[in-house]
């Protein structure tokens, strides 16, 4: 039996089993919580269900959820004869994708661009690492797909975070507002909007507005922990080092129900909060090892990951550590493991046992590399930060306060203004 999903593609299943899925991916698509499970239900009712099967194992890799990925992969792969041709490039797609060729799920995005979970799944953002490396890579995929969405809500979300990509802040702010007047809970169009605030520094009106969504329509949002997140990056960057310590013990406390996210967002700002002058040493970076899943400290499944167990095995002084990913993304196939990941956690590593001027001199080096590290702007900063306090550390003042700099032509911030100052100081005080 065949039915459809909300955007006109067939779906080989039966009733039940297809409203489950459309359950599922609805949530997915809002990022909303609960879409794993729902899933799951389609195969409750139609085992056979192939997409159910590939969709399930794309979640289970992309969120680090307790699902046996190669499992569902190959039932998946043995159910698509079955289907049609749309599901059967699809499951490709898929797997393909997970074993780390993403070449054919861009094709199949050309063929079939009202595939939402895939272009969803294409595109690095709150929750999918993406399909490409090259930012301008997943832009043109989804303004490729503009016109088969038309007026979408969705895709206005979706849309509006590529445009933040863009520095195109205006149009982000339109897009993710439309989205937002028509689904409130739209959580690609809420990221998308932290975004344009965060990146035109309107921190006190970014801040504002994200503690309010959080608390009423984006109470339920998967990844909640993301979107505190944004808010404490605004508390961060106006130099309100007690509301960011307020917030982490009040929301960012990681579990192990958080899964990824206890490394992406509570290790990342504890980082953050230590390399920022007059904070202290970071504290929790031991709860946020024990909630994250050991091999993704050692062996992550993304060179996205991989920044960030790199920056927390930083602060947590962990050389050896840093030794043991650099020398496994050394051989890693994966290209950006091996020429981003691995140079990456050697400078870490550097800086860790206090050789502060070549680790800055190997961050210099790979700083135009990082784009393929995934993620967005925000994230990948942390690498920038770690290079500002090596070149501090280094004693190189003029070089880290040029840092500074460029990053206050990008956005006003009152922390880097206050780091900047600090290295003044420091540099005044030297002379």
């Amino acid at each position: 039996m065949r039915c459809r999903d909300t955007y006109g593609l067939g779906l080989t299943t039966n009733r039940a089993a297809a409203t489950a899925y459309e359950r599922g991916v609805g949530r997915l698509l809002r990022l909303e919580q609960g879409a794993a499970e729902s899933v799951a239900a389609s195969l409750a009712h139609d085992p056979t269900f192939a997409l159910g099967h590939a969709t399930l194992a794309l979640l289970g890799r992309e969120m680090c959820l307790p699902i046996d990925v190669e499992a569902r992969l190959r039932d998946a792969e043995v159910l698509a004869p079955r289907a049609t041709e749309r599901e059967r490039s699809h499951v490709h797609a898929v797997a393909a994708h997970l074993r780390g060729d993403p070449a054919p799920l861009r094709r199949h995005l050309a063929a079939h661009p009202r595939d939402a979970v895939l272009l969803a799944a294409a595109v690095p953002t709150i929750a999918f690492s993406g399909a490409t490396e090259v930012p301008e890579e997943a832009w043109a995929i989804v303004e490729g797909a503009a016109p088969a969405y038309g007026n979408d809500p969705w895709f206005a979300g979706l849309l509006a975070f590529v445009r933040t990509e863009q520095r195109r802040f205006d149009e982000a702010m339109d897009l993710a507002t439309t989205s937002l007047a028509a689904i409130p809970t739209a959580g690609h169009a809420a990221h998308a909007r932290a975004h344009a605030h965060y990146e035109t520094g309107d921190h006190a009106a970014g801040l504002a507005w994200m503690d309010a969504w959080v608390r009423t329509q984006g109470h339920s949002a998967e990844g909640r922990s993301h979107f505190v997140w944004h808010a404490a990056l605004h508390e961060l960057s106006l130099g309100d080092l007690d509301g960011v310590a307020r917030r982490y013990d009040a929301d960012l406390r990681p579990d192990p129900g958080l899964g990824c996210r206890a490394l992406v967002d509570s290790g990342s700002l504890l980082v953050r909060w230590a390399l920022t002058p007059g904070a202290g040493a970071a504290r929790g970076l031991e709860e946020v090892v024990r909630a994250t899943p050991p091999h993704q400290l050692q062996r992550p499944a993304t060179p996205f990951l991989a920044m960030h167990a790199a920056v927390v095995l930083l602060a947590l002084e962990d050389t050896c550590g840093l030794a043991e990913l650099a020398a496994w993304a050394q051989h890693h196939p994966h290209p950006t493991q091996r020429e981003v990941v691995a140079p990456l956690a050697e400078a870490l590593g550097l800086l860790a046992r206090g050789a502060a001027g070549p680790a800055a001199d190997t961050l210099a080096r790979i700083a135009p590399l990082c784009r393929r590290l995934g993620g967005s702007d925000a994230q990948r900063e942390v690498v920038e930060e770690c290079r500002i306090a090596a070149l501090l550390r280094a004693g190189r003042l003029t070089e880290a306060r040029a840092v500074l700099d460029a990053r206050l032509d990008r956005r006003e911030s009152p922390r880097d203004r206050r780091w900047r100052a600090w290295a003044t100081a420091r540099a005044s005080a030297a002379a």
